[in-house]
């Protein structure tokens, strides 16, 4: 508490896939709460499914990236500027309409179902590499970063032979502790890097979303900052989500069965535990009645996805990881006109790779105590482990 009486967002986690201290007593004791803002700003933290769901769909709060404020320290963070073009998540109806619409075209259900077998097959490559090499490895560079990378890129069109410069750059930008000069390196680098590979598509289209989306009227612009967001969150989320859940698994042997038996089923739990996206913001564009509270217009509201997907009252005994349970209607990948384009493939993904992991490896385990496995920094916006030893028996 500050002493404007506004709080703080809770960020320090026992353990990584535990919640944030004390966000339960918040939303018990105030669903929506003044909120206090690093750069000094006064908003709002909401922290029920119910409350979350409301403001994610109502256009009167804006995603316009000039307009929002932050709720965690990002050192080296400069004043906030509007989103490039073709930077959708952070722009509003129309232009995040026209951008959406063309990206729907490309990332369909059936293109989506279509990779199954494909990210199987990349799956079946790292687990024979881990095999081979033998425990201890870290999954996370083992396992769980180099799956997605080499699916999104496959997706998009990058050739082979540039997709490991792809993740050392995106690796750059969200690291721990990276000084704010080689985030924005690794930034400029990929920008450069997607930009000359839209022009090879302009040149010789081949069958992936980007060759697809210049036969559209964007802009090179606007097609490198489509092709940059794009590459940064399929690098980066998913892996987090496969090697976060495997920790929890780790953790939580006994539910390993319902892994293999529904998979479906079981992901989706994961994904409402887990919450790596822990909170998403957003900007009254006018004065908004919220909760029993007045927002006024320019105050930043931040959904604590985190809470809302631990909400008692909409999934009992949330804290209990149930693979079992019917999660559906989890917050986990956001909700409304910017829920997550790329939500699909990272469910075809998660399918792939974790039941496979623990197939071949049954006696799996971490290598190191629980408490001594990294978090991820808040400022990264994304949660997750820096690192997860793991090892097995059987190993050379």
């Amino acid at each position: 508490m500050t002493e404007s009486g506004a709080v703080l967002l809770p960020t320090e986690r026992p353990l990584p896939d535990d919640p944030p201290t004390g966000l339960a007593e918040l939303r018990e004791r105030r669903p929506i709460a003044p909120l206090a803002y690093p750069d000094g700003h006064r908003g709002w933290v909401v922290t029920t499914h119910a409350l979350a769901r409301e403001v994610l769909a109502d256009r009167r709060f804006s995603v316009r990236a000039e307009l929002l404020h932050i709720p965690v320290e990002q050192p080296g963070r400069g004043p906030a500027q509007p989103a490039p073009p073709g930077i959708f998540v952070s722009q509003d109806p129309p232009e995040h309409t026209r951008y959406r619409r063309l990206l729907t075209g490309e990332f369909t259900v059936r293109r989506m179902r279509l990779l199954t077998e494909r990210a199987e097959e990349i799956t079946r490559t790292y687990v024979d590499a881990m095999e081979r090499q033998g425990p201890p490895v870290d999954l996370q560079e083992a396992f769980a970063s180099p799956i997605p990378a080499v699916m999104i890129c496959e997706v998009l069109g990058v050739p082979e032979q540039d997709r490991e410069r792809f993740r050392t750059q995106a690796a750059a930008m969200t690291a721990t502790g990276v000084p704010q000069e080689e985030r924005i390196a690794g930034f400029l680098a990929m920008r450069d890097h997607i930009r000359e590979l839209i022009q090879a598509k302009r040149a010789a289209p081949t069958d992936d979303v980007l060759s697809g989306l210049t036969r559209s009227d964007l802009s090179d612009e606007e097609l490198a900052n489509i092709g940059f967001m794009l590459l940064g969150a399929g690098l980066d989320t998913t892996a987090n989500m496969i090697s976060l859940g495997v920790f929890t698994l780790l953790r939580h042997p006994g539910q390993i069965a319902a892994l293999r038996s529904a998979p479906d089923q079981a992901i989706e739990e994961l994904l409402r535990y887990l919450s790596i996206i822990p909170f998403l913001t957003r900007t009254a564009l006018e004065d908004v009645e919220l909760g029993g509270e007045k927002v006024r217009a320019d105050e930043t509201v931040t959904i604590s996805i985190t809470a809302a997907n631990r909400d008692p009252g909409r999934f009992p005994d949330p804290d209990a990881l149930d693979l079992r349970r019917t999660a559906t209607g989890h917050v986990g990948f956001g909700h409304g006109v910017h829920q997550c384009l790329g939500q699909q493939l990272a469910r075809v993904e998660m399918r792939a790779a974790l039941p496979a992991l623990f197939a071949r490896f049954p006696s799996l385990r971490l290598a190191v105590p629980p408490e001594q496995v990294r978090s991820r920094t808040p400022d990264v916006l994304i949660h997750g482990v820096l690192d997860l030893p793991v090892t097995w028996d059987g190993g050379h």
